[in-house]
């Protein structure tokens, strides 16, 4: 397992730029995600299995500036409440 990755401390929160879904990593191997549909709110438990997935989950940790932002765990917990 890629070092970098042992390292990190969970849970982290990332939210894709445009504000659509919000993300709370527990693990390399499972996050939960909120999508905003509207004033909805979806909520999704990922858990990889197959290498999509896993790259999915590494992205949102390691290679994530360009399509999201970190947040708060704040953040993430207001967009359960709204």
């Amino acid at each position: 397992m890629n070092s970098l990755l042992e390292s990190i401390k969970y849970p982290q929160y990332r939210r894709y730029k445009n504000g659509l879904s919000y993300f709370k990593i527990l693990s390399p191997v499972l996050c939960e995600e909120i999508k905003v549909v509207g004033s909805k709110r979806l909520t999704y438990t990922i858990e990889a299995k197959q290498y999509p997935e896993k790259v999915f989950i590494n992205d949102l940790l390691l290679n994530y500036t360009l399509f999201a932002d970190e947040v708060t765990e704040i953040d993430y917990e207001a967009q359960k409440t709204n």
